[in-house]
């Protein structure tokens, strides 16, 4: 019965010319976030509106931070790198192996390169970023990395 009531409601649709998508979800806006290295900055879109722009600092010398276009694929509110003594990475967006976006303590630093490779924000910039992608999504998340 249930299957036939459907049918008939659909039908009906069709037949108005309302097709058959009855609550399509929203499209979540997108949140774009691209770091330019030569200019140590980090410019966060939502959709197609510039939101932010932060200092940030990337990879010093002998220490590359990898440059193309990556969805983040781990994120922690609280993280200590495993690698570097237990260092604090708060707001962590990880997006290559290893690397990652976070919040550093070391904010007199932003502007230049500075780090291991990852990309270090002032660490109220880092939660502003770690929940415009937490209540975006990360697959609605672009992090584009380039100079």
């Amino acid at each position: 019965m249930r299957r036939y009531i459907i049918r008939l409601f659909t039908a009906g649709l069709l037949a108005a010319g309302l097709g058959t998508s009855l609550a399509a979800p929203a499209e979540a806006a997108r949140v774009t976030a691209t770091v330019d290295l030569s200019a140590q900055l980090m410019y966060v879109s939502v959709g197609n509106t510039h939101a932010y722009t932060w200092k940030i600092s990337s990879g010093r010398k002998g220490f590359r931070t990898p440059t193309g276009t990556y969805k983040p694929t781990r994120m922690y509110r609280k993280y200590f790198s495993r690698k570097y003594d237990g260092s604090p990475m708060p707001n962590s967006i990880f997006f290559r192996g290893g690397y990652a976006i976070h919040g550093t303590g070391y904010t007199k630093s932003l502007g230049r390169p500075a780090s291991h490779g990852c990309v270090r924000l002032h660490p109220e910039n880092a939660r502003t970023l770690y929940n415009l992608v937490n209540s975006h999504g990360r697959a609605n998340t672009r992090i584009r990395i380039k100079y």
